[in-house]
This record gives C-alpha cells, structure tokens and sequence, in this order.
C-alpha cells in the first residue's frame, strides 16, 4: 500500500510541475510582445535544426532561454539568454523537458510544446 501511495504522490507531482497556461511569464530581460514564442532548451537537447526552422516559420517575435550552466547554440539574429537567470526562469516556470516552447500572449502563458513543436497546431490557435 505505500508503494501505491507513493506513486501516486510522485504522479501527482509530476502534474503539478508544467508550466501552467494563464499563468504570468516570470521575470525575464526582454519587452514582451503582444504574442511571441519563448523557446527553453539546454546543451543537452541534440540537434534541434527542424525545431528551430518551425519556430522560425511562425514569424512570431522569439525569445530564446538556454538554462542549465552550459552554453548551447541557437540559429543566428537571436539574442539568446543565458546564466543563472535564465535558469531560474526556467524553474520557476516548472520546465520539466528541454526544449519546452511558449506561446505567450501579452505576458500570459497561452500553450506550452514540452521536446517538439507543432507548426500547424500553433497556427490553429492563431
């Protein structure tokens, strides 16, 4: 019986720890737009290059958060934010999977993509 019991604790938690739509943007450096793309990932994400050419393809304003301690590479003309804020934005937000992408609508969590982006779904939603 404990064992059921914890596991479903750690279910529990486990669903608790997404970031959670409607919720406010934690602090960050950039102005936020009116809608935009905030994409988290770290260096241990493997080859995002179709990733990164869908969020591209949105022509939306894109935000770009690499957390963790080690610098990663994101495509050129995006400033990237790095260090121990960018980490913490990262965790305070519940990001359990890299890379997570965000849409957010004027400062608000509207969708949240946790490993892969879906082009069409976004557009869907526009």
């Amino acid at each position: 019986m404990r064992t059921i019991w914890f596991a479903a604790l750690t279910l529990l938690s486990a669903a608790e720890a997404v970031p959670k739509l409607g919720e406010a943007l934690p602090r960050h450096p950039w102005s936020a737009a009116a809608l935009e793309l905030v994409v988290v990932y770290s260096h241990d994400c493997g080859d995002l290059g179709a990733l990164w050419k869908d969020v591209l393809a949105s022509q939306l304003p894109i935000r770009v958060v690499n957390a963790e301690a080690i610098p990663a590479s994101a495509p050129n003309g995006l400033d990237v934010w790095r260090g121990e804020d960018a980490t913490a934005f990262s965790r305070a937000l519940k990001v359990r999977v890299y890379p997570t992408i965000l849409l957010v609508r004027e400062g608000r969590l509207l969708n949240v993509w946790e490993g892969t982006f879906d082009l069409g779904a976004l557009k869907a939603l526009l």
